[in-house]
């Protein structure tokens, strides 16, 4: 008798195909579900995969829209970047992927989900808090923090005898000796030989973006439109090619800055469970975004409003990468973000080349700059004299400041 119908997010990988038949020797009629967030896969390979061993149903759902409608654009005009650095590709994938997969186990009838991701790491607190929050009585099985299984699969040596053993068909070539995951936004690579931080990256580990050594020596210019903090059309200004949609505008984004090299991190990151990693990020796409936003962000926004935001942003990256996105908190600061991105329109133009992103120039009907008023040439509505008064008031903290300093070390 079925102890119950299961929802597996499913790779068809090694791993995933494995949990597949591990939970099917455990009782479970096994749903498995494939989202389509952009990455290289062979997806009628995994169904097929995946209904000769047994999968109950399988649905492969592609997500690339809603993906970057929902998530990337959000993290667009938040400036969203962990610790200085990461742009969040796979923490902003997770709670799309995870969001269908509950959507599936509704649909189904299914009382548990399980996902392949291990014990040690961000995703499992990504996925799951995402499953929680949107299906309070759902159950979890995460087989890698199941001593029964991970107790009998210390290795990839275990996986791939127990594959053998069942009739899972392995990879007929070597495993990279690093963990890889991939979709629209970014790939990231982790583990294996990357986990020494000393160590340097091959050279043959990036698979997005080109060296920038061997990138065009020729700039893409292109020129961004933004309406409230979202791309809406970008141009090649050489080639007057244009794209309009939020999905061809972003995959050719990527194309571009793969093209030159331009995304590519190295970094020590601090995870949510307490430990550090070392992970290699390439975000081309993103990247242009990114510097492009910032940009029109800084020429829309009114300064102190801006202040406000950028901590915003700060807050919503940390919840994000702790896998937050659906809780009460990043609902209220997605919520703030958007209405400050009401008057965050207007045109970027940049060129792309060799690795770089350089902003030439921008311009915007709701812009706060006054040329006439900054200018150095012409005195506009602005009189000089009044910067005397500006100053002295500024300066009474300081001199107070000093004053009491001068006070106590003279009692020495």
């Amino acid at each position: 008798m079925s102890k119950g119908t299961v929802v597996l997010a499913y790779s068809g990988g090694l791993d995933t195909s494995c949990i597949l038949v591990w939970l099917k020797e455990q009782g479970y009629d096994v749903i498995t579900y494939l989202a389509n967030i952009g990455q290289d896969e062979d997806f009628d390979a995994a169904k097929k995969k995946a209904e000769s061993l047994g999968a109950k149903k399988v649905f492969i759902e592609d997500l690339r829209a809603e993906f970057v409608e929902e998530f990337i654009w959000p993290s667009v005009q938040a400036n969203a970047i962990y610790e200085d650095r990461y742009l969040l590709g796979t923490s902003v994938a997770r709670p799309c992927i995870a969001r269908r997969q509950v959507q599936i186990a509704k649909q189904q009838g299914a009382q548990y989900v399980s996902h392949g991701a291990t014990g040690k790491g961000n995703d499992q607190v990504r996925f799951e808090l995402t499953c929680y929050a949107l299906y309070p009585e759902v159950k979890i099985i995460a087989p890698w923090r199941i001593p029964e299984f991970y107790n009998r699969f210390l290795g990839r040596k275990d996986l791939m005898e127990y594959a053998e053993k069942h009739g899972i068909p392995v990879p007929v070539t070597p495993k990279a000796p690093w963990s890889m995951d991939a979709n629209l936004m970014h790939i990231s690579y982790e583990s294996g030989i990357l986990e020494n931080p000393k160590s340097h990256a091959p050279a043959d580990l990036y698979l997005m973006t080109k060296n920038p050594q061997d990138a065009p020596n020729s700039p893409d210019v292109l020129e961004i439109h933004f309406k409230k903090g979202v791309p809406v059309k970008v141009i090649h200004l050489q080639e007057g090619k244009s794209k309009d949609t939020p999905l061809d505008i972003f995959s050719f984004l990527n194309d571009i800055g793969a093209r030159h090299g331009v995304g590519r991190i190295d970094i020590v990151e601090n995870r949510f469970i307490g430990m550090k990693s070392r992970g290699i990020y390439e975000t081309p796409g993103g990247t242009i975004l990114y510097n492009a936003h910032l940009d029109i962000e800084t020429f829309t926004m009114d300064r102190e409003v801006r202040k406000i935001k950028q901590g915003l942003g700060v807050k919503f990256s940390e919840m994000v990468y702790n896998g937050f996105w659906y809780s009460p908190e990043c609902e209220f600061v997605r919520h703030c973000i958007d209405k400050s991105q009401e008057n965050v329109e207007g045109k970027v133009q940049l060129s792309v080349l060799k690795g770089q992103v350089y902003i030439l120039g921008r311009e915007s009907p709701k812009s706060l700059y006054d040329q006439e008023l900054v200018s150095m040439d012409v005195q506009g509505d602005y009189d000089p004299y009044d910067a005397s008064g500006f100053i002295k008031i500024s300066a009474v903290r300081l001199r107070e400041h000093h004053r009491l300093q001068g006070e106590a070390l003279s009692k020495y």
